[in-house]
Order: C-alpha cells, then structure tokens, then sequence
C-alpha cells in the first residue's frame, strides 16, 4: 500500500466533497429509466424478460413457494443455521433496545407526535454470484421489530435458477413475508408500482449495484427508500499500541470486497512500515488475493499525521462507512468522532463482527453520506405524525400572530381562518 506523510497532503487526498462530481453516467440512466418504465408497463412479463437477460435465467414463477423456502430451512448445515440464528437474535434484541428508546409517543399535551410503522416494506439483496443472508438479516429483522406488517423479499436466482438455499432459510429466520426470485432495477421498479405478482411497497431498502443504486433514486418520491450505497470503506486509525496484525487484517477483510477503500492513518511512520508489510504477509494466504490486492492497489492508503486527533479530524472529513480506533484510551476519543456509519472502539471491536452477528445493521452510509446519515435503523422503519389538541385559549394566545405572518404572506385565507376563531374566542379579528 502507498504510504503518504503530512496532515495536508491527507486532507487534500481525504476531502471528498471537493472532488465530488455529477452523480452516475448517461447510459446507465437511461438504461435503468427504461427498466423502470418497462416494467411499469407490462409487470411481469417484463420482470420474466429482463431475468432472463440479465441473470442468464429463464423462469416459469417470480415467487418461491412456502414449501421450497421450508425444504431449504429444514436442509441447511446446522451449525451454520445456529449462526444465523445467533445473529437474528442479537439483531432483533439490538432493535428492540432502540425501539424503547426511539419510538416514544406523545398523545397527553396539546402538541405532540404519532409513531407509526410503514405498512410495507421491500428488502432487495444481491445474490446471484454469492448469497448474502446477512444483509437480509440486517434488513428485514428491524422492519419486522419497528412494527412492519409486510416484509418483502426480492433477490436475484443462481445459475441454476434457484434462490440460494442459504439466503431462502434466512428470510424464514426473519419472518419475511413473501420471497420473489427477482434482483436489480428490475426488482426495484416492482416494489414501486406492483405487478400482477409482486405487490407495491411503501420503502424500498437494502444494498445493490450501481444499477440498483440509480434505480432507488429514481423511484424516490413515488416510494420511500433507506440510502444508496456505494463500495465498502474503512478507516483504521492506529497508533503505537496497536497490533499490527489486527490492523492488516481488518484492512484486508475491507479491501475482500472488491472496489472498497481500506485506509490506514497511523500517528508514526513507523507504525505505518508495521501494518504495511503484516497487510504483504496476510495478503498472500487469502483466496481471494487477487482482488483484495487490487482493491488496496486502487482504493488502498496509509497516511501519517502526528496525532490521534489529527486522525480523528481527517475521519471526520471523509465520513467512512466504518471507523475503527486501535489507540490507547480509545474511548477517550468517541466523543470526538462526528461522521462515520458505525465506530469500533478498541482492538477488540472487530468489522467483522458488526457484519453479521454483533447486533447493529451493517446497512451502512458509503461514499461520504455518513455526514448527513445514519446506519439502518428502527426510525427508518417508522413515521411520525404531528399532533395538535388546542383550545380557545391557545386560539387567543397565538391567532393573532399567525394571522399577521399569514397577511404578510400574501395569503389572506389562512389569516381569515384564525380571525374567524379569534372572534367566536372573543378577541375579534381585522
């Protein structure tokens, strides 16, 4: 990995909204725009089509019958189903500790607010060249807790034309309602408008490529969704006490992904020498080597700034999807951390372990939008609706001032319908 030194020199590699340009390209979204139109048009028919182009799969039904989803529960390794249910159960006890603290009504003042949950949701998850039941489970499971009636599964089938066993035995550990063997934009367009199958949802959620990705913004407005999601990201920030082979290791299993940045800053150079010939040493034992070393040769980095806090301050600025600190007293510096989708403290705080089994959603903002957004959480799962209860008094406290700004407006009507009720409360009106 490339070592560079100097708090400026990081900072101007690290500042990413000054590089930031026009979001997506033109024939990707007039690719996805014709999906969109396409499938809003001729519903299924085009959901069998563009499976067949796109996956290579020829199918005769969009969803997966109760049965193929019960058969894939009951044949999946045990250990492995012990795991996912570990996992959903740390989930769910995750979500039900936010929901205690997040989701409080206000019904007894005269102001107040409503929690309600959305009444459906659909969840889409990658699959077709690797199952990934984790992220079913870290999006499905707080929906199902914030209250959801409907959970919806779409996911892409195999080469064989299946959805994967391993990804059906989580949507049955989850609870989801209905599964459909229906991945990408394609997927996407369905949950907005409905087809003769697959019914319309109130969000849509969870990760995909860039083509699923434009898909969600596009349809955004006519249905909710929770993000759009880019390549992975870390930033490890490592001082003296750190173990050198924890920080290559975690670097490594970041750049696994494919396209993800791994970075290092290190408060010496020498630290900085340590992690890079431990990540040289760990590289060459992994089986997916090849890709993991061209993730660290194009998105890789090792910067050197003199201070935790310094690192700390560049953290801020790029906004990582995750950022871990492997420093001494390392709690001492949370408190000073703004913009990353999810903080590891200390050595013991593996990636990993957030990815599938610790409890939070790995759901996470990328690409810097962690600057101005969350992990999935139960709140996106949930609406809140004002409530107002007033009577004459409060007519007579407040009528006046909202009929002046309303006049000041221009919008007479609205200053008429608090001068009505001034004058029946026994102030009069203009």
């Amino acid at each position: 990995m490339r070592i560079i030194e100097g708090f400026d020199n990081t900072k101007a590699i690290l500042n990413r909204q000054a590089k930031r340009g026009v979001w997506g390209d033109e024939d990707r979204e007039k690719t996805v725009r014709q999906i969109i139109n396409d499938v809003r048009e001729r519903g299924d028919a085009a959901l069998f089509d563009y499976t067949e182009k796109f996956d290579r799969v020829k199918l005769t039904s969009l969803e997966v019958d109760r049965e193929k989803i019960n058969q894939a529960y009951r044949g999946i390794d045990k250990e492995l189903l012990a795991a996912m249910k570990l996992a959903a159960a740390r989930i769910t006890a995750y979500h039900l500790e936010q929901k205690k603290t997040l989701v409080q009504e206000r019904r007894r003042a005269k102001l107040g607010w409503l929690m309600r949950p959305l009444r459906s949701v659909g969840v889409h998850v990658p699959g077709f060249s690797a199952p990934l039941p984790s992220s079913l489970l870290m999006t499905a499971i707080p929906a199902r807790v914030a209250g959801v009636k409907e959970v919806i599964l779409m996911t892409p089938p195999q080469a064989n034309g299946q959805v994967a066993p391993i990804t059906l035995a989580a949507a049955k550990i989850a609870k989801v309602d209905r599964v459909f063997s229906v991945g990408g934009a394609q997927a996407v367009a369905a949950l907005t408008f409905g087809t003769e199958s697959v019914p319309a949802v109130d969000k849509v959620c969870g990760p995909g490529n860039a083509y699923v990705s434009m898909a969600k913004k596009m349809v955004f407005g006519t249905v909710g969704i929770d993000g759009l999601y880019g390549p992975s990201e870390v930033i490890i920030i490592a001082d003296e006490t750190a173990k050198a082979e924890y920080a290559a290791a975690d670097l490594l299993a970041q750049a696994e992904h494919g396209a993800a940045s791994a970075i290092l800053i290190a408060t010496s150079r020498k630290v900085a020498e340590r992690v890079n010939r431990e990540v040289e040493k760990q590289l060459k034992t992994l089986q997916r080597r090849d890709i993991t070393a061209e993730s660290l040769e194009k998105k890789g980095l090792i910067a050197v700034v003199p201070s935790v806090d310094e690192a700390i301050e560049l953290a801020n600025l790029y906004a990582p999807e995750h950022l871990c600190l492997l420093v001494a007293n390392a709690t001492s510096y949370v408190k000073k951390v703004n913009n990353a989708g999810c903080l590891f403290v200390g050595e013991n705080s593996i990636e990993v372990l957030v990815d599938y089994v610790a409890g939070p959603s790995h759901v996470l903002p990328t690409d810097g939008t962690a600057r101005f957004s969350s992990e999935l959480n139960i709140m996106d799962f949930v609406k809140i609706i004002g409530l107002v209860k007033m009577d004459k008094t409060d007519i007579n406290q407040l009528g006046r001032a909202a009929a002046v700004i309303a006049r000041a407006e221009g919008l007479d009507a609205h200053a008429r319908a608090a001068e009505i009720r001034l004058k029946d409360a026994g102030q009069g009106g203009s």
